[in-house]
C-alpha cells in the first residue's frame, strides 16, 4: 500500500459480480482474461480492452468503488467488455516469464480476439481500448493485425515523446515509479491501493527493456498505418509522456491514414485513469467515441437499441 493511502476492505477473492474469467489460445499458450457480456438484449459492440505494463485485466475491474470496474458499466449500456491478460501476465505468465516485446505481443493478442469474436459472433464491431502499454499495443494491433470489424482505437497514458529519462522508462520498481503510475493519492478511491493487489502483476523483462522504444521510433511504423478513427485520452497528470500542444499535434499529425482523429483531456485523473474517481468519465467517454464510431461504419441501422 502507498503512504497515506487508507484502507478499505480485503482484496476481493474473485472478479465483480457478472464478470467471469475467460481463457483463450493463440494455438499454444493460453490467454486469459475477464468477460462482462450484456444480461438483457444484443451487445452493441466488443470492447477489448487491454492493460498497461505491471497489470494484468483485473485493471478494467477496480473494485474500491462501485464507478470504477469498465467490466460492469459497459455490459449495463449494453456492450461487451474483453479485457485480456496480455502475454506475461496472468495465470500462466510463467509459460512467458521474460515476456514479449510489444509487437510480439500482437500475434498473440490477435489470434485470442479472432477465437472469442468466432465463439461469439453476434458482439458487433470492436473498438481496442487500451492503457499504457496496452494502447501500443491497441494501435499495433490497428496497424498490423486489426480484427475484424475493427471501429476505432482508444488509448490512454500513450504518446511518441517521453517525459522521463530513456533509462527510467523500463524502471520496474521504486517510490519514483508510483508516481508515475498513480499521481496524488487524493485522486483514487479510499482503499484504492489495497484493493488493487490482486491487479498489480510484476512486469516481465523483455517487455521492461522495449517500453523506450516506441519514442525511440517504434511508433513512426505503427501510426501511418492505422485506418480507423483514433481517440487519445490524456490525464491531467500524465508523468509519462509530454503532451503540451506542440506535442500532441506532432502526434496526432503521424497518424495519416486514421479518418479521424481525436485528443481529450481528463482532469483530475493520474496515469492509471480507470482505478481512479475520473474513471466512470472516462469509460463513459470512451464508450460515445465507440458509438460515435459506429455511427460513421454505419452500423446504428442494425436493429439495436
Amino acid at each position: 500500500m502507498l503512504p497515506g493511502t487508507v484502507a478499505a476492505a480485503p482484496p476481493s477473492a474473485g472478479p465483480s459480480p457478472g464478470v467471469r474469467r475467460i481463457t483463450l489460445t493463440d494455438g499454444s499458450v493460453p490467454v486469459t482474461g475477464l468477460l462482462g457480456e450484456p444480461s438483457h438484449g444484443p451487445s452493441r459492440a466488443l470492447v477489448v480492452a487491454l492493460h498497461g505494463g505491471g497489470m494484468n485485466a483485473g485493471y478494467f475491474d477496480g473494485q474500491a468503488h462501485p464507478d470504477v470496474s469498465l467490466l460492469t458499466l459497459g455490459p449495463r449500456l449494453g456492450y461487451t467488455v474483453l479485457a485480456l491478460d496480455r502475454p506475461g501476465y496472468g495465470p500462466h505468465a510463467r509459460r512467458r516469464a521474460d515476456g514479449l516485446t510489444v509487437t510480439e505481443q500482437a500475434g498473440p493478442v490477435a489470434a485470442a480476439v479472432e477465437e472469442f469474436t468466432a465463439r461469439h459472433p453476434g458482439t458487433g464491431g470492436v473498438l481496442l481500448l487500451g492503457h499504457s502499454l496496452g494502447g501500443k499495443l491497441a494501435l499495433t494491433l490497428a496497424a498490423h493485425r486489426p480484427p475484424a470489424a475493427l471501429l476505432g482505437v482508444e488509448v490512454s497514458g500513450v504518446g511518441h515523446r517521453l517525459a522521463v529519462p530513456p533509462e527510467r522508462a523500463g524502471q520496474r520498481a521504486g517510490v519514483a515509479l508510483r508516481r508515475l503510475n498513480w499521481g496524488p493519492l487524493g485522486l483514487y478511491p479510499s482503499g484504492t491501493f489495497r484493493a488493487s493487489e490482486s491487479v498489480v502483476a510484476p512486469m516481465p523483462r523483455r517487455e521492461a527493456d522495449s517500453v523506450g522504444d516506441w519514442a525511440a521510433g517504434g511508433c513512426a511504423d505503427v501510426l501511418p498505418r492505422v485506418r480507423v478513427p483514433v481517440r487519445f485520452t490524456f490525464a491531467e497528470h500524465e508523468a509519462w509522456w509530454r503532451h503540451g500542444p506542440d506535442d500532441v499535434a506532432d502526434l496526432t499529425a503521424a497518424l495519416t491514414a486514421a479518418p479521424r482523429v481525436v485528443v481529450d483531456r481528463l482532469p483530475r485523473a493520474g496515469h492509471n485513469v480507470s482505478l481512479g474517481w475520473a474513471a466512470r468519465a472516462y469509460h463513459l467517454r470512451a464508450l460515445a467515441f465507440l458509438e460515435e464510431c459506429r455511427e460513421a461504419a454505419g452500423a446504428l441501422g442494425d436493429g439495436l437499441p
